[in-house]
């Protein structure tokens, strides 16, 4: 065997090549986390129940992520709901149902699993 230098000598790897082996395995198993557990909840979420109760809306939150340097800031949207029983469930919603929703309203939530549907305001 010949290394790529043409030393006719294998030549143990680099400090570098080392890492940068180690960093691609970190990387790529790091997406593969992501985009695993993202089908995990995707499919929780479509074997769960389509329910609909009646609540009342007594949070609201924004958690804002990003926007160093060059790159853009993203921003994502919570809505709290109380149901009759006094239990809460959190979930996040699109902007612009977050904009047409107050804390305080009162009505009817149709979600499945974590998956926020539609409320709908008495």
């Amino acid at each position: 065997m010949h290394d790529s230098f043409g030393l006719g000598v294998d030549a143990p790897p680099s400090a570098f090549q080392t890492f940068f082996v180690i960093m691609l395995v970190v990387v790529i198993g790091i997406f593969a986390f992501v985009i695993i557990r993202g089908l995990e909840t995707w499919v929780r979420n479509n074997q769960s129940e389509v329910l609909t109760r009646p609540c009342k809306v007594v949070a609201k939150r924004q958690h804002v992520w990003g926007g160093s340097g060059d790159s853009s800031a993203h921003t994502s949207y919570f809505i709290t709901f109380e149901f009759e029983d006094s239990s809460r469930l959190e979930l996040p919603v699109r902007d612009n149902q977050f904009g047409l929703i107050a804390e305080g309203d009162i009505g009817m939530l149709t979600y499945q699993g974590t998956r926020f549907l539609e409320f709908m305001r008495n």
